[in-house]
């Protein structure tokens, strides 16, 4: 253990609370009493990765196996890494104090593309080789799940297995293969070949990819009886899955630092640029049984006043109503406040503005994400800009002063009067606002626009299209600036760069392993933070490794081209994307799902089967 050694260290860091461990309802097991050990790796820091819902499910789920033990490790902010390398402290897991490198497995998961090079960072700071093939033991099996490996291409090289989909189930099964051929022998070949028949697994090192001349993907082969498609795995019945009692509870505060409870999974939208909405189908709810009792539970065991009701899109829950008021009579008692920080504008109604007054006191947030109606049709936002004008009015008149409005720049199609379009909205806003005789008396409203730039992202339908150039874009965000009533309304921009890499992470192939080793080697880590971040060093990366980042980022893709992650299987047919960008191109519209069924390729689907 290493407890004595960060005894001597931890004063001389930031928040020494990060990396003590020790916290409420956090698993307490003798190493030398399991039999599997995972290293459960957020590659971002703890007040990040502790906020995260995936994390918090799979680590009880391994704890409550009693031969079992997960535990949690983050990404070392530089002042605490420095000191770690200085003190001879390989990366650690929080309930041990111990080195992950001893560990079974060691998993990531991999939320954004900007978290690639923690990746490696983390695998160097636990004292193991970074790339797949020089960690030719059978243990630590270094792996990878969440939303970023239905194209995992770019790291590919440094993992030995992805678990695509969920994970609640295929997760047990893996360590009881590994347990398996531990007590049998085998090798690290021999265990991934049998794990590769996992439904949900993905081994890198069973496929062989290779490229035509001007770098499209001529063919990815499947080997030794790997799956041609590796189909993703689901969750059919979200009542009967797994859900923990209770979290841990941190020393200090963390980004989100509430009690979460998932009401549903999927989304019924289909937003064309939403790659969320298609890798998280299809749409299923929690009864609202279900959901009272795992509220209660999770606050009951924490301590939290707050509880977070969390989804891709909680007001699309059908019970929405009977779901809030049955969690009214303990909330209300109990003093703990109900969040529900996912809500669509056309289903914002005065029943959900009651519920959310006490915890969001100063603004509330909308997503139109395009200023025209033409532009919304072409993204199939499926709101109108009545729908946004009704949404607002109700804030106005329940008390709000202010509002927030998220857009996107540089989507398919896009002009500069779509630009426009988002400054005459505002203004629309801010005029509907003091037409209002009951609008709070006294005060002026506050709009806040918050623009992001458009990124292209696998298994949606605009995979083909390009991200426009970062001229285009800048040009589009100073249109907008001399267009918009800056008294009134307070404009945020994204910075291009990171969307530029964002894109060329999310839609590369293998030939980006490289790039990602060598921007590590020149110090590129911690991407996600603005202080850390280094553009010019991954600029100078894709130069010394001979790769054009605009091939990922700005080509338009042919519907016939083999994309780098067409071996993975979602669930949503290509014809499928396919047909919704066209439709894009001609502002035509696909209704969501529970109107009628577009017929996305998923089987299933409890949404069909319901009408």
């Amino acid at each position: 253990m290493y407890k004595d050694k960060l005894d001597k260290i931890l004063l001389k860091v930031q928040k020494p609370s990060r990396y003590i461990g020790g916290e409420l309802n956090s698993a307490e097991k003798d190493p030398k009493d399991v039999t599997m050990r995972f290293a459960f790796c957020f590659p971002d820091t703890y007040d990040i990765g502790m906020s995260h819902l995936g994390m918090k499910i799979l680590y009880s789920l391994i704890n409550d196996v009693p031969e079992y033990l997960c535990e949690r490790v983050f990404m070392p902010l530089p002042d605490m890494e420095e000191q770690m390398r200085g003190n001879d402290i390989l990366l650690y897991g929080l309930e041990t104090l111990e080195p992950i490198k001893n560990s079974d497995f060691i998993g990531f998961t991999l939320q954004y593309e900007l978290s690639f090079s923690n990746v490696l960072a983390m695998l160097d700071l636990a004292g193991l080789p970074v790339y797949a093939k020089d960690r030719p033991e059978l243990t630590p099996i270094v792996c990878a799940g969440g939303p970023c490996v239905c194209n995992a291409e770019p790291i590919a090289d440094f993992l030995d297995l992805c678990i695509l989909g969920e994970g609640e189930e295929v997760e047990l099964e893996l360590m009881r293969l590994l347990e398996r051929c531990k007590a049998e022998g085998c090798t690290k070949h021999e265990f991934l070949v049998r794990a590769a028949q996992i439904e949900g697994i993905y081994v890198p090192s069973l496929y062989d990819v290779q490229y035509n001349d001007d770098f499209t993907i001529k063919s990815i082969t499947p080997l030794e009886g790997a799956p041609e498609k590796v189909r993703k795995r689901i969750i059919r019945d979200l009542d009967k899955v797994y859900y923990p009692e209770t979290f841990v509870v941190p020393f200090s505060e963390i980004v989100h630092d509430r009690a979460v409870v998932e009401v549903l999974r999927g989304c019924i939208r289909g937003c064309r640029f939403c790659q969320a909405g298609y890798l998280y189908r299809p749409f299923r709810e929690k009864s609202v049984e279900t959901i009272e009792k795992q509220t209660i539970s999770v606050c009951e065991t924490t301590g939290y006043d707050e509880v977070s009701l969390t989804s891709l899109s909680t007001s699309d829950h059908s019970e929405i109503e009977r779901m809030l008021a049955a969690l009214a009579n303990y909330s209300d008692n109990a003093r703990v406040n109900l969040s529900l920080p996912s809500m669509r504008i056309d289903r914002f109604s005065e029943e959900l503005l009651d519920r959310i007054k006490s915890v969001r006191k100063s603004g509330l947030t909308f997503a139109p994400e395009a200023g025209t109606q033409r532009l919304r049709d072409v993204i199939n936002k499926n709101i109108t800009e009545d729908d946004i004008m009704k949404g607002c009015r109700i804030a106005f008149e329940g008390g709000y002063t202010a509002v927030k409005l998220y857009f996107m720049l540089g989507l398919p199609t896009e002009t500069m009067e779509d630009i426009e379009g988002i400054a005459e909205l505002c203004q629309r806003i801010i005029d509907l606002y003091y037409s209002l005789d009951d609008r709070p008396k006294g005060k002026g409203i506050k709009i806040s626009v918050s623009l992001s730039t458009f990124i292209p992202k696998p298994f949606t339908p605009f995979q083909y299209e390009p991200q426009p150039s970062e001229d285009v874009i800048i040009e589009r965000q100073k249109h907008l600036m001399e267009v918009v009533n800056q008294k009134k309304v307070q404009v945020s921009r994204s910075h291009f760069d990171v969307t530029h890499l964002e894109a060329a992470l999310a839609r590369g192939d293998r030939r980006l392993s490289k790039v990602i080793f060598t921007a590590w080697q020149k110090g590129c880590k911690l991407d996600g933070w603005t202080e850390y971040y280094h553009y010019d060093r991954w600029m100078e990366a894709f130069r010394e490794c001979g790769i054009d980042p605009a091939f990922y980022v700005n080509r338009q893709r042919s519907y016939d081209e083999i994309m780098p992650w067409d071996h993975m299987d979602v669930l949503v047919s290509k014809d499928f994307l396919i047909r919704e960008d066209k439709l894009a191109h001609s502002a035509q519209t696909t209704p969501n799902c529970k109107e009628k069924c577009s017929g996305c390729g998923v089987r299933g689907c409890p949404v069909n089967e319901a009408r």
